[in-house]
């Protein structure tokens, strides 16, 4: 092989491995765009997490906080509404899940306010169940755990991912 011959087959390797990498980098200028508007937008980035200061909250008393977009209850239950829904056997239940597993400290209840109907906001009403909850649109009737105990709900109300940051304070998200 003369040394011209090597001189154009070095250029030519150059040559196509120049013009594969500049093609790979096209196509990804011109991908990343497209990948990028796939993220979660910086308003739902926003609503990610909310912090909820406990202290305020007496016992018995819930307060509604928006969380994603959706009413979330914070609900500080008295030791009789404890000892109410922990009596209740997961055998009366149609969504079977014992209140430990529901909360991480008994006295706060924090669930997701939507009905697992049809999407109605239940109201807080004692229905026979102190601190429960009833859907008035179908009937559904929750119990202060959040369980479903009658009516056309088939699932317990959501417990959203929350921990608690301090004694009196939680994140949710």
């Amino acid at each position: 092989m003369s040394a011209q011959q090597h001189d154009d087959a070095t250029r030519r390797d150059f040559l196509y491995v120049f013009s594969g990498t500049a093609a790979a980098a096209g196509v990804a200028v011109t991908a990343w765009p497209f990948i990028d508007q796939m993220n979660p937008s910086a308003a739902t980035q926003a609503l990610a997490t909310t912090e909820v200061d406990l202290a305020p909250i007496q016992p018995g008393q819930q307060i509604t906080v928006m969380w994603q977009g959706k009413p979330t209850w914070v609900r500080r239950r008295t030791p009789e509404e404890v000892e109410q829904v922990r009596a209740i056997p997961n055998a009366k239940l149609k969504d079977p899940q014992a209140d430990q597993e529901r909360v991480q400290k008994a006295e706060w209840l924090v669930v997701i306010g939507i009905c697992t109907h049809l999407g109605c906001i239940p109201n807080r009403d004692n229905v026979g169940q102190p601190g429960g909850y009833l859907c008035a649109c179908h009937g559904s009737v929750y119990d202060a755990s959040g369980r479903i105990l009658s009516g056309p709900a088939p699932l317990n109300l959501p417990v959203p991912p929350y921990k608690f940051v301090s004694d009196t304070l939680i994140s949710i998200g």
